[in-house]
Parts: C-alpha cells; sequence; structure tokens
C-alpha cells in the first residue's frame, strides 16, 4: 500500500514538472502584419518582406489597393474610403488586433483606417510615409516638403485622373540604391497613379486615430519624402518609437532584410 502510494505521489510529481517546463517554453503567438504599399507600387514590393516574417513563424496579409497592381477599379471610382475599406477588409481575415504597415501614400490610408477601426489595430507602421494631421490630404503634405525631388517628375493626364512619373526618373526617385533586379522591377510593374484619392483629406480625432500607438521607420536617402520632413511629420504626431534605415524610398527593396528585422523588433 504505501509503495502504490509512493509510486503515484512520484509519477503526480514528474507530471507537475514537465507542466511547468511547457508553460515556460511556451512561445509568444505570431503577430499578424498587414502590409499596404504606396503610389506607384502594388504588393510586389513585399514578397522578400513577406517570406522572411512568414518563416520566422508571422501571420502576413499583403493588401493590393484598389486601381494598383492587376486590379482594374474605374479610377474615376477610387478615393482614400475606398483604398480604407479595402485594407479593413483584409485586416477582418485575421484573428485579433494586427500590426498595420504603411508605406509612403499608406500613411495616409492606414490613418484613416485607424480613425474608422482603431480596435482592430496593435500599432501603426509608417515606412517613409506621410503622417497627416486632421484635415490633410497627401497633396497638403506634399507642398510642404521641399526636400522633395517627386513633383518635378510628375505628369497629370489629360482626364485629371492619373499622375504619372517621368520614366527617365522613375528608379532614381524610387529605389537609386537599388540592384538592378530591384529597379527592373519597379519599372516592370509600373502604372500611372490614381489622382482623386490624392486630394481627399482625413478625419482624424484623438479618441480614435489618437488611441493607437504608432512607429515610425524613416528612409535616411529618401528625395521623394525627405527625411526633414520625415521628422516635421513624426514631431507633430508625437511618435516617440523611431527607426531608420539607410535606403531610399523603397527599403523593401533595396534592404528587405534590414526592413524584416525592424518589424519583428517593432512586434515584440
Amino acid at each position: 500500500m504505501f509503495l502504490t502510494l509512493l509510486l503515484a505521489a512520484f509519477t503526480l510529481l514528474t507530471s507537475s514538472s514537465c507542466s511547468t517546463d511547457d508553460d515556460n517554453t511556451t512561445t509568444v503567438p505570431p503577430q499578424t502584419y498587414v502590409l499596404v504599399h504606396g503610389a506607384w507600387q502594388a504588393p510586389y514590393v513585399w514578397n522578400t518582406v513577406r517570406a522572411n516574417l512568414e518563416k520566422q513563424g508571422q501571420k502576413v496579409i499583403v493588401v493590393e489597393l484598389p486601381g494598383h497592381g492587376a486590379d482594374n477599379t474605374p479610377t474615376h471610382t477610387l478615393t482614400l474610403d475606398v483604398y480604407r475599406d479595402k485594407v479593413i477588409e483584409a485586416m477582418n481575415k485575421a484573428e485579433g488586433k494586427v500590426i498595420l504597415v504603411g508605406h509612403s501614400m499608406a500613411g495616409m490610408v492606414i490613418s484613416n483606417v485607424a480613425e474608422k477601426v482603431p480596435s482592430k489595430i496593435q500599432k501603426l507602421v509608417y515606412i517613409g510615409a506621410f503622417l497627416p494631421e486632421s484635415g490633410q490630404s497627401l497633396g497638403d503634405l506634399a507642398l510642404l516638403d521641399p526636400g522633395s525631388q517627386l513633383g518635378g517628375s510628375l505628369v497629370q493626364s489629360a482626364d485629371h485622373l492619373t499622375f504619372d512619373v517621368k520614366s527617365e526618373n522613375l528608379t532614381h526617385l524610387f529605389i537609386g540604391d537599388g540592384s538592378q533586379a530591384a529597379k527592373d522591377l519597379v519599372v516592370s510593374n509600373y502604372r500611372p497613379e490614381p489622382a482623386i484619392p490624392l486630394d481627399d483629406k482625413v478625419t482624424l480625432t484623438s479618441q480614435n486615430f489618437g488611441s493607437v500607438q504608432k512607429v515610425y521607420i524613416k528612409t535616411l536617402q529618401d528625395i521623394v519624402i525627405s527625411p526633414a520632413f520625415q521628422d516635421q511629420m513624426i514631431s507633430k504626431a508625437g511618435i516617440s518609437k523611431v527607426y531608420e534605415v539607410n535606403t531610399s524610398h523603397s527599403p523593401f527593396l533595396s534592404k528587405p532584410n534590414d526592413v524584416s528585422d525592424l518589424l519583428i523588433k517593432i512586434g515584440k
């Protein structure tokens, strides 16, 4: 009888010890990253970053904004709210909160999303992106950046529905520090940019947009959104978590591993 009780106690102790070890080695559930491309680009820009994140066990959703990539939504129907709703649709496929990442023009989009569904967002991450105040459009912000070299390369269509970037300046502006393969990718996937959303103003409140934690990744060689203007937007938004990549405007193409590492760090 005594031996039976002793064996039972030993079994219980061993089971308890194993359970404790399992608890100590339990990994944190992966984050879900929702990646939103900027103007004149499309989901392809995130391919390497996406692969890197997924290799590390993260969940990734890449958004194709209407009127970009393979999407043929009529240009005259596009607005900033249409972009917003597309991102929200993608976010709703994820369980729980997401880390919402926007590049360049998509800074306007993710800000608009945060105003609409702040409870769905764990963090907003701006990568070389426009970061508006309430009442501003991308066009308004662009006029405040004397360090940008983009304006002189823009050509508006006759119907005023799209903007082109002069072909001779495209890679210099967007991927000046990239490999030839990266530059070829930008050229081969190029499409004119819908114009209407660029003039749409955002309405942002402290209760919604202001309640979401924000992180900014500066692009130090950027000549589309100058580093000095990035600093101004960061300061006005009161963002304290700021990281840097020593790249031109498209760091996910020129230094994708650096971007992936920062996103993992931000997600911890």
